[in-house]
């Protein structure tokens, strides 16, 4: 079984991302589980806006998009910032709408039998909004999306301590962490392309 994070951080590498730790609980709870995890840092990689599989010489993106098709478990982690996702969030989104038009062998959308959860930091509200659209875009698509698939932290409104700086919160935010990576895996194993029926020819 394969997990593919997406970490949509706004920091470049080696700049430590508080998302990217909240994620790597998540991410050792799948390993236990039994997932191969690739976390994937975008900002690292020079993706092109559109909404295109490919956007010309230089795009980083297929070779992304070409790692979350291999996978049977994706993760968007997100920072919150004016009570939004990511902006970076938000591209890899927009770069996944070629996936409306793609189907596999049989016919199926790509995306189907693929679990997909999130995970949320930051010092402003938004989590919830945030995981319903996401998780809104990804059903779209084609993903089965668990319950409690999710998980966030934030000290509410206001500046103040990151994720990494402050051990408050942690408990119930580390907690969901581990369910929800609980969840996904026994999700994950539960459904396989060859659980949805070949269409028809002509359908």
């Amino acid at each position: 079984m394969r997990a593919v994070i997406l970490s949509c951080t706004l920091k470049a590498s080696p700049e430590p991302s508080n998302t990217e730790a909240l994620a790597k609980v998540v991410s050792a709870e799948l390993e236990k589980g039994g997932a191969e995890v690739e976390m994937i840092r975008l900002v690292d990689h020079d993706i092109r806006p559109g909404v295109t599989a490919n956007e010309g010489k230089g795009d980083g993106w297929p070779a992304i998009d070409a790692r979350l098709k291999a996978a049977d478990i994706v993760v968007f982690a997100t920072p919150t910032w004016l009570g939004q996702m990511s902006s970076v969030c938000l591209r890899a989104l927009e770069r996944m709408d070629a996936w409306f038009g793609e189907t596999d062998d049989s016919g199926r959308p790509v995306a189907f039998g693929k679990v997909a959860g999130v995970v949320v930091t930051g010092n402003e509200d938004g989590a919830h909004n945030i995981v319903a659209t996401v998780c809104q875009g990804l059903i779209d698509m084609g993903f089965t999306i668990p319950g409690q698939s999710w998980t966030y932290w934030h000290l509410g409104p206001g500046p103040g301590p990151d994720y990494s700086e402050t051990d408050q919160g942690h408990d119930y935010s580390d907690r969901v962490g581990r369910n929800a990576a609980r969840n996904l895996i026994a999700i994950a194993k539960a459904i396989t392309p060859e659980t949805y029926p070949v269409p028809e020819s002509g359908e």
